[in-house]
């Protein structure tokens, strides 16, 4: 089992028309821990995005032919 930390950007581009993004267009958010995972039987890949909690946020299922399904938990009520 793989773990990374990467951090969450959010950008406000409405007012660029170029792919360019400078550094008052972006803000970090937050961060999230991705976990992936192997099943070697169904050879389906599973990746967890987890906040800095450890809380699941999203849980995506990748199969060997490509096919991509995501489930996101909410934990705000």
């Amino acid at each position: 089992m793989d773990e990374m930390k990467f951090e969450i950007l959010h950008s406000n581009r409405s007012n660029s028309r170029k792919n360019v993004l400078k550094s008052e267009q972006v803000k970090v958010v937050g961060k999230v821990q991705v976990t992936f995972e192997e099943d070697e039987i169904d050879n389906v890949k599973i990746i967890l995005n987890k906040d800095e909690n450890n809380n699941i946020r999203e849980i995506k299922f990748v199969c060997s032919c490509g096919h991509t399904k995501s489930l996101i938990l909410d934990y705000e009520e």
